[in-house]
């Protein structure tokens, strides 16, 4: 398993110094054989692997109010012991907004290790950042024990002031690619 979450992580394009660090940490880690999935909650071993996946359509991104962290955040969760992160993105979007992938998991977009904030045991998580579209139409059965609310929000309304520390990059990094898409298929 620590050779297929390698190759996740190889295959992100950096998109600043910050996020090469990440990923230089992120790669490091694995390479050292640790334990890469929580054995126990909230925080054994105190660093461990998540998959946190943007849910997104063509003008903005869902996110969840997350009760222990108290912030705005992309939905996802811990990767499973033998599971792989893509995997985790397919469970996790049952399990927390009650529907299913309609495509398959692309690779990850963005690496980020971060010192985690809230109610919980201080841990570190390695997170891959997955993005996966939906309708904003699409009905939501969202796991109310784990999240205050749900909602869409606008690019530009993104509290960004209230969510993972990394989301300005990450929306960055999305709206990058969203660009170069756009650019290929134009044929520039």
């Amino acid at each position: 398993m620590h050779s297929s979450i390698r190759s996740e992580i190889e295959s992100i394009d950096p998109l600043d110094l910050i996020e090469e660090a990440h990923r230089a940490d992120a790669l490091a880690w694995v390479d050292s054989g640790a334990q890469l999935f929580r054995l126990e909650k909230p925080a054994r071993p105190p660093k461990h692997l998540v998959s946190y996946f943007a849910v997104v359509d063509s003008s903005g991104m869902l996110l969840v109010e997350h009760i222990s962290a108290g912030r705005w955040l992309p939905t996802g969760g811990h990767v499973e012991p033998g599971e792989h992160p893509r995997e985790t993105v397919a469970r996790e979007l049952i399990e927390e907004l009650g529907f299913a992938l309609q495509q398959e998991v692309g690779p990850p977009l963005m690496v980020t290790c971060t010192e985690t904030v809230g109610l919980g045991t201080r841990h570190t998580d390695v997170s891959l950042w997955y993005v996966v579209s939906a309708d904003r139409s699409q009905i939501l059965s969202y796991d109310k024990s784990e999240f205050q609310s749900v909602r869409w929000f606008d690019f530009a309304e993104i509290p960004f002031e209230q969510s993972d520390p990394h989301m300005g990059r990450f929306v960055k990094k999305l709206a990058r690619r969203v660009e170069n898409l756009n650019a290929f298929t134009r044929g520039v």
